[in-house]
Parts: structure tokens; sequence; C-alpha cells
């Protein structure tokens, strides 16, 4: 019998305080579970079959349920923090028994009332427990394709690879470092635009429009940092990718692509060390 997942077992006695359960009629009582009473439905008989979900209860005995859990082993959702003890935090996945999310299994420090991604696991003792590293639980097979619109919720970040996010909750995607512009904290919710299918299936994202479109936008918040340092910026050509990166959130090509749109139109003049807003000296 699996812990963690649903099975269809046999009910091979029935006692005063529920049924046990098995793979077969004849199983030793160490291969039996109980369902409790409270949830035995009215016709079930000895030789009937029934699907239950199988976890342990909080005196770690192995037992059977029939109500549905939020999640099943190897698989990924958003679960809300109901406690957080000495062990680490505690979560709400529809059963009697909360779920223990371990502090050496939290990526970031979570509070009661907030929900969090995380995967099912059995851990070494057989109990089952979340884990919010849950790259390996991802899907690889998602439906969507490139310049497709997702959602999904940040689960990692990396210096040298970028973002990592589970669109849908589901499938696996990265933002790549070259692209991660703006705030991308562990746990936001995010909207971006597939960049790539790769070969093994996992998404590359951005969340920069495409180029034409973020142009316009570009634009836009140089004039506001214009406006903002008083209608001189000293940024152009030859200012460094990490100084506009810092400044402007965004990249060299970026700048210099709005910069050339802006000049197009007139709003902005250039000068041998930046640029000045039109009108303002």
């Amino acid at each position: 019998m699996e812990v963690g997942a649903w099975q269809s077992l046999l009910c091979v006695r029935k006692v005063e305080f529920g049924v046990y359960l098995a793979e077969r009629q004849d199983a030793p009582r160490e291969e039996r579970v109980l369902l409790p009473a409270k949830q035995v439905p009215e016709n079930l008989e000895v030789g009937d079959r029934i699907d239950v979900f199988l976890y342990r209860d909080s005196g770690d005995r192995l037992i059977a349920t029939v109500n549905a859990p939020l999640i099943v082993k190897g698989q990924t959702a958003r679960l809300k923090v109901v406690e957080v003890g000495r062990v680490g935090a505690f979560l709400n996945w529809g059963l009697e028994k909360d779920l223990l999310l371990p502090f050496k299994e939290q990526t970031r420090k979570v509070d009661i009332g907030e929900e969090c991604l995380v995967a099912l696991y059995v851990d070494k003792s057989g109990r089952l427990c979340a884990t919010m590293n849950v790259y390996e639980f991802l899907e690889q097979d998602s439906p969507y394709q490139k310049d497709d619109m997702v959602s999904g919720t940040i689960y990692e970040t990396s210096k040298n690879f970028g973002v990592f996010v589970a669109v849908d909750d589901r499938y696996s995607a990265l933002i790549p470092a070259k692209e991660c512009y703006g705030s991308l904290r562990i746990g936001d919710t995010i909207t971006a635009r597939v960049t790539q299918v790769k070969e093994d299936g996992r998404l590359d994202l951005s969340v920069r429009e495409k180029a034409y479109l973020q142009i316009e936008k570009d634009a836009v918040r140089i004039l506001a940092a214009l406006d903002a340092a008083g209608g001189f910026l000293d940024l152009y050509d030859k200012s460094s990718p990490e100084q506009i990166k810092s400044r402007l959130d965004m990249s060299k090509n970026e700048f210099k692509r709005a910069v050339g749109h802006l000049l197009k139109t007139g709003e902005i003049t250039q000068e041998n060390n930046g640029i000045r807003r039109r009108g303002i000296s």
C-alpha cells in the first residue's frame, strides 16, 4: 500500500470503529489499514472495493480516508499556512491532520495565512511532508507555444541561471538571467511571455514585451526618469550596461532603441554626456 496516493482496496473486516482494508482478502493484520467509522459508506460490505487515500494520522499510523486531499504525492499545489511551529510550518491540505513543511524544505520564510507553492513527498521515515523545492516535481509537457502569455509562481532564483517559475503552478519554466528585470521574488505570481519551448519541453520566459511593444514602455520610463531628474540624464550610448540597468532597469540595447525612438519623435535631444528632455534647459 502506497502512502500519499489513491488506491482501490478490499474491505476485509468490519469493526465497531470502522473497517479494515487491504489489497487482498487474506492479508495479514500488518498489511491492513483502518478506514474510520465516520467515513465508511453505509452500504460497504466485506469483499467490496473502495477508493481511499492513504496517509499517516497524528499517531503516525497509516490510515485511510475517502476525503480528497488538495495534493497527492509527486504533485504541486498552492497550500495555505495555518501554523508555524518548532519544526516547520503546517499547511491545510484538506485532511484532518495538517501537512508539515519542514524548515529545511522552505526556500523562504513563510507566515500564517499566506499560500505557498509546494510539492508532496515521502521523507526517510515514511511520513508525508511538503517541500518548496518543486523543480523535480514540475511537468515538461505544457500546452504553450512561443509568444503565448502565461502566469506562474516564482519558486527559486539564481544569479547564474535566472528566475525559476512554475507556470500554472505545474509546468517547468525559466526567466534567463539576461531577461530578469524589476522585482522578481520567491512566491510572487507573475505574467510573462514564452520566448522558447526547449527540446525537453521546458519553457523560457520573458517579463518584457516584444521589442516593438517594449520600446513604447521603455520610452515612457525614460521620460519619467528625465522628469524626476530635472530634465537631464547622464546616460548615453557609451554608458555601461550595469549603469543603465541600475538606473532604468532595462538592458543597454533596450535603452538605445528607446532613445532612438524619442530622438525621432523629437521629445529628447542628445548631448555629449547624456540626454535631455526637449524644452527643459
